[in-house]
C-alpha cells in the first residue's frame, strides 16, 4: 500500500481546539432553514441532513475548482482528502491514516470488499461452494452486491434470520451462532461475514464486537462491518470491534453533504490487493490513493469534514452529546407514539440509536411491503409527514399481530411537534376507519 503520511500525531490538533461559541436555537433553525417547513421530517436515517454552513463550505470548494481546475487538482484536492482521512482516523481510532479511504457511500465500499472476495474465488484462494454469511436484514443494495459478486463467482450465501421484534441482543447472538454452524456443515468454509452495525429496516443495533469474536473463533477468514448508519449515531472504534473492513456514511448522521463515506481496511498483506471499482490513473497506488481520484467529478462532499467537526463542537458535548440527546429523544418519542397507538417498540431502548421502530395499529391493515409504501406516501401527501414504514409478516397463530412499524429518526433539527403530527395523523386514520385496502382503490 502506498504511504502518504506517517505522522499519526497530527490528527489531534484537527479536533482539539479552543471551544467555539455554543449554537443558539435561532442559529440552529437557520442552519436547517432550507428544509421544507411544511414537512414533519422524521426520516433522517434515509438521506441524512446538511447544515447551511456546511453547504456553503462545499460551494466554496466547488467554486475553487471551477475557477482554476488545474491549480485545484495539483495543490488542493489531495491534501484536502488527506485531511478528511486524518479526521476519520481519529474518530474511529484507526492505527494509521493509510487504513482509511474516502469513497462515495457504503455501497461503493461494499463493492470494493466484495470484488476482492470475488478475485479470491477466481484465483482459487477460495473454492466454489465456500460460503459468505450475511444478515437477512442487510441493506438491500448490499444483499444485491453479495448476489452479484459472491454468488456469481460460485460462492454459497447464508442468510442469518434474525427475530423481529427483538427483545435482547442475546437473541441475535443465538441466531448468528446457529447460522455459523450451519455454514460450516459438510466441511464448507465460511470465507466472509458481512455484518451490519445498525440494520436499516427494521432498525436494530447489532452486537458487532461479540459477533466478530464469534467469527474469529470459528475461523471466518474476512469480516466486513456495514456501519452505514453508524458514525455520528453510535461510537465507532474499529480496533475494539476487530473487523477487517468497516464502512460508514458521513452524510447520514455526521452532517456531510451527500455523498461521502469511508472504508477502513485493517493493515494486512491482503490490503494491497484492494482496488476501487473505477479504474483510473492512480490504479495500483493503494486503495486510499486510488479512491482520491477516480476521474473528473465533484469531490466537494468529501472535503468539508473539518467544517463539520467545527459545527458539531458548537453543541454541548460535541458529537457524543448529539448522539446521547438524539438517542434519548427518539426513545422518548417512540414510547409516546406506542402508548398513543396502543402498540410497542420493535426493540428495547438500548438497541436503538437515533432511530426506533414503533408498532402501528393493527387495524390499519398493513398486509404487504406494497401496503407499507402506499401508507407512507399517504402520510406524506395528506398529512405532510415523512416516515418509512416496515412490513412484518405475521407469524402463524398470532392474533391481531402488529404488521407495520414506523421507523422514526431524531436529529438536531427535529421538534416534538414533528412526532405529534405523526401521532395525530395515525390516530385520525384509525378514527376514520381507514385501512390500507382503501389505498388500492
Amino acid at each position: 500500500m502506498a504511504t502518504e503520511d506517517h505522522n499519526n500525531g497530527g490528527t489531534t490538533s484537527e479536533v482539539q481546539k479552543s471551544k467555539p461559541k455554543p449554537i443558539t436555537p435561532s442559529e440552529l433553525r437557520s442552519e436547517f432553514s432550507h428544509h421544507d417547513p411544511s414537512i414533519a421530517r422524521i426520516n433522517n436515517g434515509s438521506f441524512g441532513c446538511c447544515p447551511a454552513s456546511i453547504i456553503a463550505a462545499q460551494e466554496r470548494h466547488q467554486l475553487l475548482f471551477l475557477s482554476q481546475p488545474d491549480y485545484y487538482f495539483f495543490n488542493i484536492l489531495k491534501p484536502s482528502i488527506l485531511r478528511t482521512r486524518r479526521l476519520i482516523q481519529t474518530l474511529i481510532n484507526a492505527d494509521h491514516v493509510d487504513e482509511v479511504s474516502i469513497v462515495d457511500n457504503a455501497t461503493t465500499a461494499a463493492a470494493i470488499v466484495l470484488q476482492h472476495s470475488t478475485r479470491s474465488f477466481f484465483s482459487s484462494t477460495f473454492q466454489r461452494g465456500d460460503a459468505a454469511l450475511i444478515l437477512h436484514y442487510a441493506y438491500g443494495a448490499v444483499k444485491k452486491s453479495v448476489e452479484a459478486y459472491i454468488s456469481r463467482a460460485g460462492g454459497h450465501v447464508i442468510e442469518v434470520h434474525l427475530p423481529f421484534p427483538v427483545k435482547s441482543s442475546s437473541e441475535i447472538v443465538f441466531e448468528f451462532e446457529k447460522a455459523l454452524q450451519m455454514g460450516k456443515a459438510n466441511g464448507r468454509k465460511i470465507r466472509l461475514a458481512v455484518i451490519d452495525h445498525i440494520t436499516s429496516m427494521p432498525c436494530v443495533i447489532i452486537p458487532v464486537k461479540e459477533l466478530v469474536k464469534m467469527c474469529r473463533d470459528e475461523g471466518v477468514e474476512r469480516i466486513f462491518i456495514d456501519g452505514a448508519h453508524a458514525i455520528g449515531n453510535v461510537k465507532v472504534d474499529v480496533k475494539d470491534i476487530g473487523a477487517d473492513f468497516y464502512t460508514s456514511n458521513l452524510h447520514k448522521w455526521l452532517f456531510c453533504p451527500p455523498s461521502a463515506a469511508f472504508l477502513y481496511c485493517k493493515m494486512s498483506d491482503e490490503v494491497s490487493d484492494l482496488h476501487h471499482p473505477v479504474v483510473s490513473h492512480e490504479y495500483g497506488n493503494g486503495l486510499a490513493i486510488e479512491s482520491s481520484w477516480i476521474g473528473t467529478r465533484d469531490y466537494s462532499a468529501q472535503l468539508v469534514l473539518p467544517e463539520v467537526m467545527e459545527f458539531v463542537r458548537r453543541f454541548e458535548g460535541g458529537i457524543e452529546g448529539i448522539m446521547k440527546r438524539n438517542h434519548e429523544m427518539v426513545v422518548e418519542m417512540a414510547k409516546m407514539l406506542a402508548e398513543a397507538w396502543g402498540t410497542e417498540l420493535g426493540a428495547p431502548p438500548e438497541m436503538c440509536a437515533s432511530l426506533a421502530m414503533v408498532g402501528m395499529p393493527a387495524c390499519l391493515g398493513i398486509q404487504s411491503d406494497s401496503d407499507a409504501l402506499k401508507l407512507r406516501k399517504h402520510l406524506r401527501e395528506w398529512f405532510k409527514v415523512e416516515v418509512p414504514i416496515y412490513y412484518r409478516a405475521p407469524v402463524e397463530g398470532e392474533v391481531d399481530p402488529i404488521t407495520g412499524y414506523a421507523r422514526i429518526s431524531h436529529q438536531v433539527y427535529n421538534a416534538v411537534e414533528d412526532y405529534h403530527r405523526l401521532r395525530d395523523a395515525v390516530q385520525k386514520l384509525v378514527q376514520d376507519g381507514f385501512t390500507c385496502a382503501h389505498l388500492s382503490k
